[in-house]
């Protein structure tokens, strides 16, 4: 069975039978992809051993690329992941001359690190922008002279990455990437010359510009931790006896953006609000609640939330109400307004409230 038959088939399985990698959602995870390779002309010189240099430029068949990553995922949307990829296109034609013949062969590996930021578009759909640095090695098999040429070592390589996403369940995500590669100064020798070739062959050395390369490819990427146990329903409120009419409101709940803990505009009016409430009834004391929502880790949420108590208490003290009179504390994803499974973005659940007693 053929490299490229077992990397792409790889890359079927993972599709069919991986579990249902969402945006913002935090830890280890491993990726797959395939697809069409492409590979810009190429400018060298050959130079035989005793002989003359000679240049030339090559152009490539559109070929195939598969990658594997593992990598983490950050709060915040950040990415950090390490790539070992392989590419092989066909040689189409060298002009002038064949100092590499129309049968020849590319073929690479590639072991890359790479840094992404993922732009949400909805809940489910988002595009990741990123760059990487590494190396590359490859290979030249000229199949009509029957000779191999490979790399003394490996090239610095970098890249940049753009792709569309869309989170598929709570652990997977399907996506499509381009990639942007470019190979330092590649310089190949003849490493070996099989039987049947002519003696008028002589070894010889390549030495190129950077070779450039472009890759389009489909994959699945697959988060590593395990979810958290969904969230029971809870039983609809039971409705109030009448009551009196209301008195003033005594809870102000402010909103935030998605890992957020600056206030808004509006935040700050609801604030405003609560103040001028405080004045008016002479009220002692006030209790500031942070809450998240249930994208990221327990841990990172609990801070999150005691962030956005804070900040609303700040807001207090600016105009004008004592923080000896203001308590703040956070609850992180504990109690919910909206009830949501694990990593998912409510808009609703993002708040802190003031009481006043």
């Amino acid at each position: 069975m053929s490299l490229r038959k077992v990397l792409l088939g790889a890359v079927c399985v993972a599709a069919s039978c991986a579990p249902a990698l969402a945006a913002g959602s935090e830890g280890w995870y491993v990726g797959l992809e395939a697809g069409a390779n492409w590979v810009d002309d190429w400018a060298s010189v050959a130079t035989p051993r005793g002989g003359t240099a000679g240049a030339a430029e090559a152009s490539f068949d559109t070929g195939w690329a598969a990658l594997g990553s593992v990598g983490y995922a950050f709060a915040g949307n950040w990415r950090g992941e390490l790539e070992l990829g392989f590419r092989e296109n066909d040689l189409s034609a060298t002009t002038p001359g064949a100092l590499l013949w129309d049968e020849g062969r590319l073929r690479e590996l590639s072991a890359m690190a790479n840094v992404l930021y993922d732009l949400d578009l909805t809940d489910r759909i988002f595009l990741s922008v990123g760059a990487g640095a590494g190396a590359d090695r490859a290979e030249i098999t000229d199949r009509r002279a029957g000779a191999l040429y490979s790399q003394e070592g490996w090239n610095v390589a970098y890249q940049g990455i753009a792709g569309l996403n869309f989170a598929v369940g709570g652990r997977t995500t399907a996506f499509v990437n381009y990639r942007y590669l470019r190979v330092g100064n590649p310089e190949f020798d003849m490493r070996q010359q099989y039987a049947g070739t002519t003696a008028a062959l002589q070894p010889y050395g390549i030495d190129g510009d950077d070779f450039a390369k472009h890759s389009v490819t489909a994959g699945l990427r697959y988060a590593l931790n395990p979810p958290r146990p969904a969230i029971a329903e809870m039983a609809p409120p039971v409705a109030p006896p009448p009551m009196e009419p209301a008195a003033p409101a005594r809870q102000f709940i402010v909103f935030f953006g998605f890992n957020k803990y600056n206030l808004t505009s509006a935040g700050q009016r609801v604030v405003a609000e609560a103040v001028r409430v405080v004045k008016e009834t002479g009220t002692a004391t006030l209790l500031i609640t942070g809450h998240t929502d249930t994208m990221g880790s327990p841990d990172y949420n609990q801070n999150l939330s005691m962030r956005r108590a804070n900040a609303v208490k700040s807001e207090l003290v600016r105009q004008g109400i004592s923080a000896a009179a203001i308590s703040a504390t956070g609850k992180g994803e504990l109690e919910l307004l909206v009830q949501t499974n694990d990593n998912v973005k409510e808009p609703q659940n993002r708040r802190a409230t003031i009481d006043i007693n």
